[in-house]
């Protein structure tokens, strides 16, 4: 991992194979803070060693980790990246991302019916695909409830960096934002300083901010590595495309439960989030994949 296991995104892959081991299916090491100048050594010495398949993220070095997986033919690697398998890509080279958009339309419909005054912050790390995704994702629950919302969309150009996130989203609320999406770590704080609510993405932090974080989409890794492991097992494991083991529909993401937020969504919003996860999982309801960069609206 480049990040350590306790950074939101990491932690859910790091949760799941905890939870593979315990169930016997499989053993389980790993490193973290691994450097992208870095990154391609560790990956090697992982090949190096007794392990069947190497799980990690290669955003940072996308051409340099398949030439790794050429060279070890005989390891299996399923690893985050934003290019889907091609006819060039190494046959033992699949690929996963956070394809958690079902999850965050429908925290766009509950905020959607939350705010007064029809304007809606946003702050995020990079616009890069696996962050677009759920920002479009999540714009469009918001404009099914009222399509009049206007977006402040920020990137504070780093994954960690609370402070940052925090003065964004204060700059955001000062220019009208009365609910805030808070897709990194530190908007939430800002949304609980000035008393409005904050939807979460990929982990619950309702718990850190009871009066605040209203909803959040959850990632759960557990179906994409389950699928890997299972056909590393069975000798089918090929190069492809793992990340849809993170739509709803199997069972890669979720709505967190409303906790302290219970009776204080408005029905109309309640019953419109049942009605299209219904749908989502049935299949009848596709929502839409958009990598673009979002942008401010309004």
């Amino acid at each position: 991992y480049t990040l350590p296991v306790e950074q939101q995104w990491i932690s859910r892959i790091h949760k799941a194979a905890v939870f593979l081991q315990d169930q016997g299916m499989i053993n389980y090491d790993f490193s973290e803070n691994i450097s992208n100048t870095d990154y391609e050594r560790a990956m090697r010495e992982f090949s190096e060693g007794d392990y069947d398949l190497i799980v990690g993220e290669v955003f940072g070095l996308e051409q340099a980790s398949r030439q790794v997986a050429f060279d070890y033919p005989d390891k299996a690697y399923l690893m985050g990246s934003s290019f889907l398998p091609d006819d060039n890509s190494p046959q033992n080279f699949a690929v996963f991302d956070n394809y958690i958009q079902d999850a965050s339309y429908l925290t766009g419909i509950i905020a959607g019916a939350l705010t007064k005054s029809k304007i809606i912050g946003m702050v995020g790390g990079y616009p890069i695909p696996e962050v677009n995704r759920l920002m479009n994702a999540f714009k469009a629950g918001a404009h099914e409830l009222q399509p009049d919302i206007e977006f402040k969309v920020a990137f504070i150009g780093s994954w960690y960096d609370p402070p940052k996130a925090k003065e964004t989203a204060f700059a955001q609320i000062d220019a009208g934002a009365d609910v805030m999406y808070a897709e990194r770590f530190g908007v939430s704080d800002a949304a609980q300083e000035r008393g409005i609510p904050a939807i979460g993405n990929v982990i619950d932090t309702q718990p850190d901010y009871p009066d605040t974080v209203v909803a959040s989409a959850l990632w759960h890794f557990e179906p994409t590595l389950t699928a890997a492991v299972e056909a590393v097992k069975a000798g089918t494991f090929i190069a492809d495309n793992y990340g849809v083991y993170s739509y709803m529909k199997h069972g890669g993401c979720s709505l967190a439960p409303l906790g302290t937020w219970e009776g204080k969504v408005p029905q109309e919003a309640l019953d419109l989030v049942a009605q299209r996860e219904s749908e989502i999982k049935a299949g009848s309801y596709t929502v839409t994949i958009d990598d673009n960069d979002p942008t401010t609206t309004g």
